[in-house]
């Protein structure tokens, strides 16, 4: 029942683009900023102290909650769905082990080795996420640095609204390389460079490969 309101919730949210800027509770309710830890051989960051499959990665905090993907620009959110398509390969790519609120269909599945999207979300999500992510091969992009500034607001002291924007906007000096994160930034006015290259497409096609060789 929850995959089917889910993607009601995407279907909406592909109909009506203001859907897409909707903010949704899950279970990240933090008294103050997580400690991070990087993820070894990875970009990306986890929460080693926090009860929720939370990571940041290119600039936004990602969390897997009730079968969906979530982001933020600030570690207690508000949060915004997205689309399994449009997850960037890279927070796909972090071992099971590193969840540390693994969903039950992730039970036999080697812990040191990523989630198998692709056996859960099917063959049809797997050719339209490479067709966004595939293509690039070589080592994996360095980790974004951590909106440390954050720390200045404990949960009695959050910011909400354009305060957090502002504050992301002129705090916070990092491009992000991913398209996805770019649109988020755009989306909520907070004011970045962008690059000049095309989109990088960080994510190999081999995703569909390692999921064979399993």
């Amino acid at each position: 029942m929850k995959r089917l309101a889910f993607s009601i919730l995407l279907f909406a949210a592909s109909i009506f683009p203001a859907a897409a800027q909707t903010y949704y509770d899950i279970d990240v309710d933090l008294p103050s900023y997580p400690e991070m830890a990087p993820v070894p051989d990875s970009p990306v960051y986890y929460a080693p102290g926090v009860d929720s499959n939370y990571f940041f990665y290119d600039g936004l905090y990602w969390d897997f909650n009730n079968d969906g993907w979530y982001s933020s620009a600030w570690y207690n959110g508000p949060w915004e769905v997205v689309d399994p398509v449009y997850v960037p390969t890279y927070v796909l790519w972090v071992p099971i082990r590193y969840y540390r609120r693994p969903p039950p269909y992730f039970r036999g599945w080697h812990t040191g080795r990523p989630p198998r999207w692709s056996e859960h979300w099917g063959r049809n999500w797997l050719d339209r996420h490479n067709a966004i992510y595939g293509g690039r091969s070589g080592r994996a992009p360095a980790a974004a640095p951590l909106p440390q500034y954050q720390r200045q607001y404990p949960r009695d002291n959050y910011p909400r609204g354009a305060q957090q924007y502002a504050l992301h906007g002129q705090r916070y000096s990092y491009q992000p390389r991913e398209q996805v994160v770019q649109q988020h930034y755009q989306s909520r006015g907070i004011t970045t460079q962008q690059h000049s290259q095309p989109l990088q497409r960080e994510g190999r096609r081999d995703e569909g490969s390692r999921e064979q060789r399993r």
